[in-house]
This record gives structure tokens, C-alpha cells and sequence, in this order.
């Protein structure tokens, strides 16, 4: 069975929302904590303190609406979908969920607009919600602003931006499981908000079972095995924290399909089938990019001009439409990086 056929079974119910959601409060950027590429990575200045953040398929717990320790995320390496990193996975679920929970709470009103933080500028959603909008429509919709939220985290991260003040994150952004696992998440978090069960016990469901559909490998040891197969041609085994250079290879291509990264080039007729594509249409045929805004007021470290030009961009705005001339901005600045 195809992997996209998997994850767009639809149910007559929808499971239960969360439990305790305060739609108030949007969840933190970074709801789990990330993963570094790569084993035994070194940190700069700290000789004894080394990362290799990977799990498997029999250690990770059950799923946890914003988090908790016994979910034991990690990377998991599949044969069919490259690394995956549960983390980003579940934290773009979980953003899916909550964006749909508040779209179904102030569609009635039309329109709304809701502050989603700093990060690399102040983010601001708004969203107009036609009437004829059906409630798979509101799924998708949801899935579509948790990616392109994503996809701003790993554009802001390559310019500079962190979530500790001093320590850059650019050795993490457009890692090559971070675009695959984010756009796996929304399609299994879309898929239990489908469900007909609880959002807990659909997740943890889905994500079993997603894992056994892409041939995850069954232990830590095979993803650590992975991991060295492609050390010093993915990531750097010299290079230390925080450096950018610790990756080598990075994924830009993240609209409006992802596919997988494999470490078997020969397996390349699977990475085509397991692709996962951005929800772009509601069921009418209409573009989700005209019902949502999400504007971003970029601070200095967005280089706004040098992108666009002067004056292009007014008062430092962009939104969503302009994430692939960003992207392809820092890729080009990434490749002069690893020329020096």
C-alpha cells in the first residue's frame, strides 16, 4: 500500500481534541527538543559532552499532546523514508491539532488573527474561514499553516535565528530529515484528527504504524549503523557544536512535495512513492494561501533587502508566499559556506 493512500483514509468521526487545549496560548515554537544529525557529535568547548540522539521503533512511548519524556524521541532510520526525527514529527502533529481546535473555535467570527511568538520577528496568523468550508477542509487548512510554520522555523534558523539567545541554530536548519518529518507529522496529525478516536490514541496508532509502513529499522544500533554510513558525506565527524559546518547536506526542496533522503541511492523508486505532499486545495479546488495570512515581521537578522531589494518588502513584511525566495537565498549562502 502506498504510503499516501495510508494517510489520507478518511473517517466519519473525528476523535476527540486534546485534553486542557488553552487556545490563548499557541504552543512554543519548539515544543520537544531537537535532534543534532549524526553520533557522537562534539560540542565546542565541553571535550567530554557528545550527541547521539536516536531511538527505535520498540522504545519510543506513547503519544503526548505537547510532549513528555516517556514518548523517548529520537532519529529513526526507514528504509523507505530516510531519518526520521520523532520529535519534529509530534511537535508538527500537535501544532496541526491545536491550529485546528482554534480555526473550528473562531470560524463563526469569519476572520481572526492570533501572535504566535518571536521568532525571527514577530509572527502573526490571520485566517478567514468561508462557510462552505467543510470540516476536512479546517483539517487541511491547519496542516497547511503548522508546515509553513515549520518551514519559517528552518528559514529564521538559518539566518541566525535561536531559541537561546547567543547559541545560533544554523547547524541544524534544512537538516535532511527535518522537512520529511514535519510534513509526515501534519499528515499523521490530520489523519487522527480524522480519526475516530481520541487525538492521543490515534497518534500513537499512526505513528506505530507509519513506521512499520516505511521499514523503520528495529533497534538503536541499525540507526547508529545508518548514521556512520553517511558520515563525512551528510555530516561532519569534525566539526563541533554550534557550527554550521557539522552538516553537509542539507534538504531545501520542501514545497510542494518531499522526498525522502535514502542512503541507498538505489532505492530511489521508493523515495518517489513514499513522497509527501503539502495540502494546498480545499475541496472546492480553492488555494489555502487565499484564506491565511502569516505574516512575519522580520528583525535585522532577516536580510530582507539583500533578498527582495530596497523597498520591495514594506516596514520588513513578508508572509508565506515569500518563503522560496528565502529559501533559496540561505542555499546559495550555505553552499559558499562549505566552498570555503
Amino acid at each position: 500500500m502506498r504510503l499516501l493512500t495510508l494517510l489520507f483514509i478518511s473517517f466519519s468521526l473525528f476523535a476527540k481534541a486534546p485534553k486542557d487545549v488553552n487556545l490563548k496560548n499557541p504552543p512554543p515554537r519548539i515544543i520537544r527538543t531537537c535532534c543534532s544529525f549524526g553520533v557522537d557529535v562534539k560540542v565546542a568547548g565541553m571535550p567530554f559532552v557528545k550527541y547521539t540522539e536516536v531511538t527505535s521503533p520498540e522504545l519510543i512511548g506513547n503519544h503526548k499532546y505537547l510532549g513528555s519524556k516517556a514518548e523517548n524521541n529520537g532519529i529513526i532510520y526507514t528504509e523507505k523514508g530516510g531519518f526520521i526525527d520523532m520529535g519534529h514529527l509530534r511537535d508538527i502533529a500537535d501544532f496541526t491539532a491545536y491550529l485546528y481546535l482554534l480555526i473550528q473555535d473562531q470560524r463563526h467570527f469569519g476572520a481572526f488573527s492570533l501572535k504566535l511568538g518571536n521568532e525571527g520577528g514577530m509572527k502573526t496568523i490571520t485566517v478567514n474561514i468561508p462557510e462552505k468550508f467543510t470540516d476536512e477542509d479546517v483539517v487541511h487548512l491547519a496542516g497547511k499553516i503548522a508546515y509553513d510554520l515549520s518551514v519559517w522555523h528552518e528559514i529564521s534558523t538559518s539566518y541566525g535565528a535561536s531559541f537561546i539567545p547567543l547559541v545560533p541554530e544554523r547547524y541544524s536548519s534544512f537538516s535532511v530529515e527535518d522537512a520529511y518529518s514535519n510534513l509526515l507529522g501534519v499528515h499523521l496529525g490530520m489523519k487522527s484528527i480524522l480519526g475516530s478516536g481520541e487525538y492521543e490514541s490515534e497518534m500513537t496508532v499512526n505513528v506505530k504504524e507509519v513506521l512499520e509502513t516505511l521499514n523503520a529499522v528495529k533497534d538503536r544500533e541499525s540507526t547508529i549503523e545508518a548514521m556512520n554510513a553517511v558520515k563525512d558525506i551528510w555530516w561532519s565527524g569534525k566539526a563541533k557544536l554550534p557550527s554550521r559546518k557539522v552538516l553537509i547536506k542539507r534538504q531545501f526542496e520542501v514545497y510542494d512535495c518531499v522526498y525522502p533522503m535514502l542512503i541507498n541511492s538505489e532505492k530511489i523508486e521508493n523515495s518517489v512513492e513514499n513522497k509527501v505532499c503539502v495540502p494546498l486545495e480545499s475541496s472546492s479546488n480553492e488555494y489555502f494561501n487565499d484564506f491565511y495570512k502569516l505574516s512575519i515581521k522580520a528583525n535585522f537578522k532577516i536580510p530582507v533587502d539583500k533578498v527582495f531589494g530596497q523597498h520591495v518588502k514594506e516596514k520588513n513584511i513578508i508572509t508565506q508566499l515569500d518563503f522560496p525566495a528565502l529559501i533559496k537565498y540561505a542555499e546559495e549562502a550555505t553552499f559558499k559556506v562549505h566552498e570555503q
